[in-house]
């Protein structure tokens, strides 16, 4: 019998381009990457949520890249994408959006004490020591390896790695193929203009932070259907605003809607939230507390949020 880690796959994107794949990229299951040298080296793109995952997909980048690993890169701060940064080599650096080693600093190892269930492991935080803003580039021999900060959208801190020479994306939390995107912690006005970047970027392959791999036509499709999304909660979010309902009664009210098949439907009251806030007229990406987000999403899943990482 598979277990659910050896599920888990790197799958060549390009010459010497891969993603870690891990399926069913619920909760606390994410995709992760690593992009290779000719000398062996390697820069990688986020890290995942448990301990035994993380020692999985050390094990798997070692088989591609067997020479020094050159960078990690957090395309943002939430722990399925940075809890196993503690396992790089300290003298491999940690990179990422100035926002993202400030949250998650605040955030701590939150995340594995809200979504209960699977063994963490030990845990440490290990936030980014090279920050930016705007746009770094990174190189591996002739290889570009482009960091392009997008946020707010999925959080405050949010980066898209590019390739322009293989013309692949890893997309980080930006993009969720097969889940509602969770915009709690970032913007909903700011998501469309973070999706409109990555479009903008004309990828061939794109990664995203959660599910499938898509190719070609398989990507437009994917952004319009995100894109549709961001939509649809700004207009239930502006329409239970006006009407004086709370988030939670709003996303009941429009609990049967053409996105309610996504994986975490949970998270459309997380996103009204942020919605109310920016109506509300407080800035994009102000930071609101999960604490008092999360009881809402619980109450409207029915019961304790499942996670299976």
């Amino acid at each position: 019998m598979t277990t659910a880690i050896e599920a888990a796959a790197l799958e060549q994107v390009a010459p010497g381009v891969f993603a870690y794949v891990q399926p069913d990229g619920s909760w606390m299951i994410n995709n992760t990457g690593v992009v290779t040298g000719d000398d062996g080296a390697g820069v990688m793109v986020d890290t995942t949520s448990t301990e035994a995952r993380n020692r999985a997909l050390l094990a798997a980048v070692g088989s591609v890249a067997p020479g020094r690993l050159r960078a990690l890169v957090n395309t943002h701060h939430h722990g399925d994408h940075t809890f196993g940064n503690w396992l790089v080599p300290a003298g491999t650096p940690v990179v990422g959006h100035v926002h993202a080693r400030e949250d998650q600093l605040a955030a701590g190892l939150l995340a594995a004490q809200v979504l209960t269930g699977p063994d963490y492991g030990h845990l440490e935080v290990r936030p980014p020591d090279v920050t930016f803003t705007g746009a770094l580039t990174l190189h591996l021999g002739e290889r570009a390896v482009e960091l392009h900060a997008v946020g707010p959208a999925h959080t405050r801190g949010d980066v898209v790695v590019w390739l322009p020479a293989e013309r692949v994306a890893f997309a980080g939390d930006v993009a969720f193929a097969g889940g509602q995107p969770f915009l709690a912690e970032g913007s909903v006005a700011g998501y469309p203009r973070a999706l409109a970047a990555l479009r903008a970027l004309e990828p061939e392959v794109l990664v995203p932070g959660h599910g499938p791999v898509c190719r070609g036509g398989e990507v437009t499709r994917l952004l319009d259907d995100l894109a549709g999304y961001a939509a649809f909660v700004d207009a239930t979010a502006r329409e239970g605003h006006a009407a004086g309902w709370s988030p939670l009664e709003t996303a009941r009210r429009h609990a049967d809607n053409r996105y309610a098949g996504w994986q975490e439907s949970e998270r459309l009251v997380g996103n009204l939230h942020r919605a109310y806030a920016e109506l509300d007229g407080r800035p994009l990406g102000e930071r609101l507390p999960l604490t008092g987000i999360w009881p809402d999403m619980v109450a409207f899943h029915g019961g304790p949020i499942g996670c299976r990482a």
